[in-house]
């Protein structure tokens, strides 16, 4: 790992590209248009990036469904495809300390989070649907003897793959890896707060050999080049990770045009029980705090409802407390630094407000708040005294806010986690195997965690229930939600 100065040269060294990727070549907003990027641990002003907007967004629809009839990466063979993904997420892996520094300058995370979790796991993810792609099979029908009927995939077409600022690119690659497995064409919409490492893709497509208008960056805002994307009666598909109320937007937009198929990974507020009868308090408190604070809390799968057993909630509060300790803020160019800033002041601010509500509502401040001075700093927060009732616990907050609230019953306990819009995440800790298959079918959540939080890998499906969304990103589920599911059925004449 570079030291923190030399992180601090190597930004003063690196050129930003700041253009939209169009046809597999970087271009200017048509209207020649920017928006600035702002570094919000600094506060300074650190690209101006193509402003793209409904006649960009027009281009990129024309090339990416241009290329995708031609055929030369829709119709490739799967070995073929299986090659260029291999060499892509190759390309990530050797760039690793570029798209680290761009990641960490735009979002405000650690440098060492960027380098050792977020970059990888983008890599990971275009590498395992690349080893996927000759792994898939179509299926034959159980029909009478004269017959003969199968079940194909086929690629959808295009898909516009919108996503947001907290993983810029290893979200994106969640989307990307998929969809390019399947033979799409995929247009990138990044958030127009961390659109550089999705930018630099660009070029590390062209070098692998992912040919012109299958893969393509559109940067903006989200009402404009995104809801020119959602409205658009070309894109055939949306893959979507951000709010509910996004979400909710985007399947309104398909259903008032052509009807594209819209996979939304939207928010959560997700509950973290604690029983009594759990041996490793301190392994539990450790993992709670950074179920909450990792990436400053801006985690849809945060563990930011905290149900802890009345018997033990004192203690285990102490427990959390100083296990919070770890991710005071920093620098994120320091390389010791586990928690940076958030996204913007303005995010910022929003979350100090919900702690306002939380206060005004009963809770009580057990450690942690605002950060004066340059950059959206916040010191991880516990919110003692929460009722299920309170906005804090029920709306998502999207910051290092952890909201407990005691339970005395197992079910109790249940119906707490469960009253709640959202069904994205949940975890349990008990010593007590009963308990644990009882608790783990009743909650409902995509993601249920026993005696740890958010472990997993690319084997299993990541999304939600409820107003938490509709598809799945990971494992060999989500290469299916970007085809099209056709039967042929043969009658055999003698």
């Amino acid at each position: 790992m570079k030291t923190q100065q030399q992180w601090i040269e190597q930004r003063e060294a690196q050129v930003i590209e700041q253009r939209a990727f169009l046809n597999g070549e970087y271009t200017a907003a048509v209207d020649e248009t920017t928006l600035e990027v702002v570094n919000p641990a600094t506060d300074e002003i650190i690209a101006n990036i193509a402003r793209c907007k409904s006649a960009d967004v027009d281009l990129a629809v024309e090339y990416a469904k241009r290329a995708f009839k031609t055929g030369e990466w829709s119709q490739s063979s799967p070995a073929h495809r299986k090659s260029v993904l291999t060499k892509f997420a190759d390309l990530i892996d050797e760039n690793v300390e570029a798209l680290a520094l761009l990641e960490t300058l735009d979002t405000g995370k650690p440098i060492s989070h960027s380098v050792s979790t977020d970059i990888p796991g983008a890599a990971k993810s275009i590498r395992w649907y690349a080893e996927a792609i000759d792994k898939v099979y179509g299926e034959v029908a159980p029909t009478e003897k004269d017959v003969h009927a199968f079940v194909s995939h086929q690629a959808i077409g295009v898909v516009a793959a919108v996503v947001p600022w907290n993983f810029p690119l290893w979200i994106g690659c969640w989307k990307l890896g998929p969809a390019l497995a399947a033979g799409n064409s995929v247009i990138l919409k990044p958030s127009e707060k961390s659109s550089l490492t999705a930018i630099f893709l660009g070029k590390l497509a062209n070098e692998a050999g992912i040919p012109a208008g299958v893969f393509q960056v559109i940067t903006g805002f989200g009402h404009e080049a995104g809801e020119a994307l959602a409205r658009h009666n070309g894109v055939d598909c949306i893959a979507f990770t951000g709010s509910t109320r996004v979400a909710g937007h985007l399947m309104i937009a398909s259903g008032e045009t052509n009807l594209k198929r819209v996979w939304a990974e939207a928010g959560g507020k997700n509950a973290n029980i604690v029983f009594e009868d759990y041996a490793d308090l301190d392994g539990a408190a450790a993992e709670t705090a950074a179920g909450c604070f990792y990436n400053q809390g801006e985690v849809c799968v945060a563990a930011t409802r905290l149900l802890v057993h009345e018997s033990i909630k004192d203690a285990f509060i102490d427990k959390v407390i100083s296990a919070a300790q770890r991710f005071m803020p920093k620098d994120p160019m320091d390389p010791t630094s586990s928690m940076g800033a958030l996204i913007d002041r303005e995010h910022k601010a929003k979350v100090l407000d919900y702690v306002k509500l939380g206060e005004q509502a009963g809770a009580v401040v057990r450690c942690g708040g605002d950060v004066e001075g340059k950059g959206a700093f916040v010191e991880p927060i516990i919110l003692d005294n929460v009722n299920n009732q309170m906005r804090v616990a029920q709306e998502e907050i999207f910051g290092p806010v952890l909201c407990v609230i005691p339970f005395k019953t197992e079910q109790e306990a249940i119906a707490i986690a469960n009253d709640s819009q959202y069904g994205l995440g949940a975890a349990l800790w008990s010593d007590n195997i009963n308990r644990v298959h009882r608790v783990a079918k009743q909650l409902e959540a995509g993601s249920v965690w026993v005696n740890n939080y958010n472990e997993g890998d690319m084997t299993v499906p990541f999304g939600g229930f409820k107003m938490s969304g509709n598809g799945r990103d990971k494992s060999i589920h989500a290469i299916e939600k970007f085809t099209e599911t056709k039967t042929t059925w043969i009658r055999l004449h003698r």
